[in-house]
């Protein structure tokens, strides 16, 4: 895989996560448009990290990243979750317990 196929794959998720965060309403879809989003980023810079210096220790950095990442979704779930259960709501403009 060469630089540019990585970064080309890499701008493809952003692009789809950004339209996906942007044009939905429910909580859910907006978090998996955030998630690919942030995975777009990663790709790009593991592939930046791939051809600049083929070392571990990036990869290693970026699974740190990414385990953090998955925490963050896990508790952005969790809201969604409580929320749809104590409001009964799902939507993203109808969820005013989380303002102030």
């Amino acid at each position: 895989m060469t630089l540019e196929a990585g970064l080309i794959v890499a701008a493809a998720l952003f692009s789809v996560g950004l339209y996906g965060a942007i044009s939905q309403q429910v909580l859910v879809m907006v978090m998996m448009g955030l998630e690919l989003m942030i995975n777009g980023v990663i790709l790009a810079a593991a592939t930046f990290w791939w051809f600049l210096a083929p070392a571990t220790s990036g990869q290693v950095l970026l699974l740190v990243i990414l385990a953090v990442m998955t925490l963050e979704m896990a508790m952005g779930f969790a809201v969604a979750t409580l929320l749809h259960r104590e409001a009964g709501t799902d939507m993203t403009d109808m969820a005013t317990d989380l303002s102030g």
